[in-house]
């Protein structure tokens, strides 16, 4: 991730964020919502979420957020979730990073949805704090254009992101193909 400075950064995770993205993921029929981050102690704190909710008192308080975070998988880079993909019997998976700003090789959702009918399988890549890294969209084989709203503001969270973009791509698509 980048900071407001660009500088490169590991960002935090945010039960808000688990939980959010894990329900619209839930929602949209989205096989599993990767986590990647280096940093132990934000992976045992990811895991203690999703414990609390998967065999925890939460479990028993909630079932419905025990299926959504149930999907989540943390993964210590975008290497490794590829990987784990791949090794679980699919293609090599191709990723679709997500930025708030043009991007040269900008794609939309339409564009997006035709890749998708080919089978092959897609890392959709989402960033928080300031956004992904130029590195890392530079890697991805692929760059959904922005949401825009109605103004010139254009700085979402990444669960709200997460959300308008999956009932673009995936909430329209399945009327599209009935």
């Amino acid at each position: 991730m980048i900071n407001k400075n660009n500088d490169i950064i590991a960002s935090a995770v945010t039960n808000l964020d688990l939980h959010d993205i894990a329900r619209v993921a839930k929602t949209y029929g989205v096989q599993t919502f990767y986590v990647v981050t280096p940093i132990e102690d934000q992976k045992q704190l990811i895991k203690k979420i999703i414990s609390h909710w998967i065999t925890g008192t939460g479990s028993k308080y909630n079932p419905k957020r025990r299926q959504a975070l149930d999907l989540i998988c943390v993964k210590n880079s975008i290497e490794e979730v590829r990987e784990h993909i791949s090794s679980s019997g699919f293609d090599y998976p191709k990723i679709v990073a997500t930025s708030a700003r043009e991007q040269k090789r900008n794609i939309n959702i339409s564009r997006f949805r035709e890749l998708l009918k080919s089978g092959q399988p897609y890392i959709l890549l989402f960033g928080t704090a300031w956004g992904l890294s130029e590195e890392i969209i530079l890697q991805a084989d692929y760059v959904l254009e922005p949401v825009k709203g109605s103004t010139a503001y254009n700085h979402l969270s990444v669960r709200s992101a997460a959300a308008i973009i999956l009932d673009r791509l995936i909430g329209d698509f399945y009327e599209y193909n009935k």
